[in-house]
């Protein structure tokens, strides 16, 4: 792997929608690099700290949050001098996001009064009352031809489907849910998912006219659903819960093919591979060493790099697990980290009782086909969108990887370069790595093919 050297940051960092360029906040300014040579290509500044960014699909237009002020600020990549201001006035913005088309920005108010879409077409707007979350509750077909936005009032929800070309509410129905968390169109958009919140397990199936094709419930006591995911496929539909199960759905009759269980101790029979992160042992050239005044320095800069690899456990095997209070609210257990390889063939999840475990499940098999143990908490993981290939990091000066031949650390070259986040760019080229103050990328070569599952890069 190819890395870049360390650029500043202050706040979100992200490639456009046609890898050609990365967006990063820099206190007031918007950063705009070429993702190949990392020049400067645009500099934007705004009136405020930037809180948020988010691309228009066609990469054109790049919206900036200023939730501090708060105010939206919109700019043009091909035309710099063109600059968009939203300000909603005393009724604030919490949140705004890009319609698919890339012409419209819908924001929400401060204690959700409202829901906005703006026009940068034109002056026209539409309103949304009462919307039921700031940054959830509002998903888009994949075609972009509709919306379904998630409404509360009179101590009921309600799904509003809006056309995305002209806005208009081309249909309004109640949902059977007591505090509805969140929804999300299925792929192929013939369907809507709604789930309930942890106090209630329920996860509903709606056809776009209101019809509720499937109602879920795996348990009616405790803590309910944390995290719901679709395939990229749109087959299957994942259910993590408070149990520490992951329940997988198809899409032909709704009924639960798979169920995967995140117990603390794994024994045998398994063919699932399990790595474990370790130091590797130090190793210093006795000629080298002298009696100089910086011997301690250059000490001190040896062990901030200390190299780490993948060892290969045997069954049985125990996993570091925490045991949640039972006296304070939302309790770290369950299945709180879910992710779909682009083939839709895995799965990782992360119990957040055992924060230091990433089980990869293979859907296909329906067995568990690995387990990452790292030293410390998983902070993010991100699948290839060209291959099946796993990255994630854990907030240490290292990267791991993992492909179906095996597992991999790579030590970063950067000084005192920790790894807090990640994204891969839509062509699966290289790898934003974001530290606290600064960012980097890496190139990526072409997953190995080989079983060398300790390697260092």
């Amino acid at each position: 792997m190819e890395f870049t050297e360390a650029y500043k940051q202050t706040g979100p960092c992200c490639f456009s929608p046609n890898a050609r360029y990365i967006a990063v906040a820099v206190d007031y300014r918007l950063v705009i690099r070429d993702t190949l040579s990392f020049k400067v290509v645009q500099l934007f500044s705004c009136l405020d700290k930037i809180s948020y960014i988010e691309w228009a699909l066609d990469s054109e237009y790049i919206l900036c949050g200023l939730y501090k002020r708060p105010m939206i600020q919109a700019w043009s990549l091909t035309q710099p001098e063109w600059t968009c201001k939203i300000d909603e006035g005393p009724a604030g913005i919490a949140y705004a996001r890009w319609s698919p088309d890339g012409r419209h920005i819908l924001t929400t108010s401060d204690f959700q009064l409202r829901l906005t879409v703006w026009s940068l077409v034109n002056t026209a707007c539409v309103h949304v009352q009462w919307p039921k979350h700031p940054s959830k509750g509002v998903s888009f077909t994949q075609d972009g031809k509709f919306a379904a936005i998630c409404t509360r009032r009179d101590c009921k929800d309600y799904i509003n489907l809006l056309s995305c070309n002209s806005w208009e509410i081309m249909g309004v129905f109640a949902v059977d849910t007591l505090d509805l968390a969140d929804i999300e169109w299925s792929p192929d958009d013939s369907a809507i998912v709604i789930w309930d919140s942890p106090l209630e397990y329920k996860v509903l199936i709606y056809s776009p006219d209101g019809r509720c094709l499937f109602k879920y419930q795996a348990y009616e006591s405790g803590l309910g659903v944390k995290s719901v995911s679709w395939s990229p496929c749109g087959r299957f539909l994942a259910v993590g819960s408070y149990d520490q199960m992951l329940r997988v759905l198809n899409h032909l009759t709704w009924k639960t093919f798979a169920e995967f269980m995140h117990l603390s101790s794994v024994r045998g029979p398994c063919c699932a591979a399990l790595f474990k992160e370790v130091d590797e042992p130090l190793q210093l050239d006795m000629s080298e060493l002298c009696l100089s005044d910086d011997f301690t320095e250059n000490n001190n800069d040896a062990s901030e790099r200390l190299r780490v690899r993948y060892e290969v456990m045997e069954l049985p095997i125990t996993l570091p697990f925490q045991k949640p209070p039972a006296d304070k609210p939302n309790p770290k257990q369950g299945i709180g980290l879910m992710s779909w390889s682009n083939d839709s063939q895995y799965i990782c999840t992360r119990n957040d009782s055992m924060p230091t475990a990433l089980w990869i499940w293979d859907i296909c098999r329906l067995e568990l086909a690995a387990i990452l143990v790292q030293k410390e908490a998983i902070r993010a993981v991100a699948w290839d969108p060209t291959c099946t290939r796993l990255v994630l990091c854990t907030g240490s000066s290292h990267l791991y990887m993992w492909t179906p031949s095996g597992a991999y650390c790579v030590n970063i070259p950067l000084l005192q370069f920790t790894i807090t986040d990640l994204k891969w760019n839509s062509d699966g080229s290289c790898l934003l790595l974001k530290d606290k103050e600064s960012f980097c990328c890496a190139a990526v070569a072409a997953p190995p093919d080989s079983s060398e599952y300790d390697s260092d890069d």
